[in-house]
């Protein structure tokens, strides 16, 4: 039959495609040294809707925080614009060619959230950016931390961002109208350096628990792969204890109050660790409070984890976004580019500004304050000499 002759051709390219990804994976690249680059270029990628908007803010942060790097040549940004779905749905790519090459000049990227076309939008059917984004830079790991101290809550997501069910999300094949597959792939390379990367975590930490998701009770091949490749990286970390659980009970516990606790560091194929890190975001607060790393050998990206809101911005009400998802991300690039104690002191300050004393508050309306007033409030709170001694104070009072 032609629609299986077919068929074949589109799995054959794709095999061919994951093992020559197979083979640059085993390429054995260095981390970067931040601490022997001059300058480090940061590179800020608006994206669409209340993106731009947030970003500023979030920028405006780092360039307080990083005015002594600024001034001595050690940091410098560039705005990169045109990430936006307009310019993608015009040349019919994820990311234009111009701007993944300014992309790639940069070390690190501050990124608002990009519209992924769905059916029945009046956009061509294109991949979502950040998949894009992901693969191109090999950014393998999404990172993202969720606390609720009054709950005993410390998590940190170590989700895999370069394969699984994503990146071949746009790659399935209409066998004929009647038949639909779509694909999802696990490699050893894949897997082993992102289950390497939490173990690394927690025994860099002191954190004595790992947690594996996946649904290999179902999904044997692909997800009992990873579950088998977890159990032998676990055996290069004996002071490191773990278990596993599958996606679907996973779900449920996270938000037991008698199980909370008994979680540290979690790790997951992509999209599972998806579906985790929102409904750990939830528990927090809400998507807006998250923030998100992707982190690669050479490149590394941080976002907010919500989306671009269009409506805000056809209602006019863009400034009034909250930018406490990006803010938090810029203090997890601080942190990632050797700066510490400044993104300690941004964390603490966001804490105070949005979970605590809450001089002034996010609505999204009128009625509340604008970003630019709340970033204000945010870089008043980092001058304060007595920023740790609150912070403690109202982690002390939860």
């Amino acid at each position: 039959m032609k629609e299986i002759e077919k068929a074949k051709e589109h799995f054959e390219k794709i095999i061919l495609e994951q093992l020559e990804r197979i083979e640059r994976m085993k390429k054995d690249v260095e981390w970067i040294d931040y601490s022997k680059i001059k300058p480090i270029i940061i590179g800020v990628v608006g994206g669409d809707g209340i993106g731009p908007y947030i970003c500023r803010h979030a920028q405006t942060i780092l360039e307080f925080l990083l005015k002594e790097g600024i001034d001595n040549g050690k940091i410098e940004f560039r705005t990169i614009e045109g990430l936006t779905i307009e310019n993608r749905a015009k040349v019919g790519k994820a990311i234009p060619d111009d701007i993944l090459g300014e992309i790639k000049k940069c070390h690190v990227i501050l990124k608002g959230p990009t519209t992924t076309p769905k059916k029945g939008d009046p956009w061509p059917n294109i991949e979502s950016a950040n998949v894009a984004m992901r693969r191109e830079l090999d950014l393998f790991a999404n990172v993202r931390p969720v606390k609720v101290p009054e709950k005993g809550i410390d998590w940190m997501f170590f989700r895999e961002n370069t394969e699984g069910a994503y990146i071949l999300g746009s790659k399935g094949i209409n066998v004929n109208e009647d038949l639909a597959i779509d694909f999802k792939v696990i490699t050893t390379q894949g897997a082993e350096r992102i289950i390497r990367l939490a173990f690394d975590y927690a025994k860099k930490n002191n954190i004595n628990k790992v947690t594996i998701v996946t649904k290999a009770n179902v999904v044997k091949t692909t997800d009992g792969k990873f579950l088998k490749i977890a159990e032998e990286v676990a055996k290069d970390y004996p002071e490191v204890e773990w278990d596993d659980w599958f996606i679907d009970i996973m779900t449920a516990k996270l938000i037991d109050p008698a199980r909370q606790k008994d979680f540290k560091v979690i790790v997951m194929p992509n999209l599972y660790g998806d579906i985790l890190t929102d409904e750990a975001a939830q528990i927090q607060g809400g998507v807006g409070t998250a923030g998100s790393a992707n982190i690669g050998k050479r490149y590394a990206m941080f976002e907010a984890i919500h989306g671009s809101a269009p409506r805000m911005v056809e209602e006019g009400r863009a400034k009034y976004a909250d930018p406490s998802s990006i803010i938090k991300a810029a203090a997890m690039l601080l942190n990632h580019i050797g700066y510490p104690e400044e993104s300690k002191k941004l964390d603490m300050a966001l804490d105070i500004c949005h979970q605590y004393e809450k001089k002034i508050k996010i609505t999204g309306r009128s009625d509340g304050a604008t970003g630019e007033e709340f970033a204000k409030y945010i870089m008043d709170t980092l001058v304060d000499p007595k920023l740790e001694e609150k912070w403690k104070n109202y982690q002390i009072s939860q």
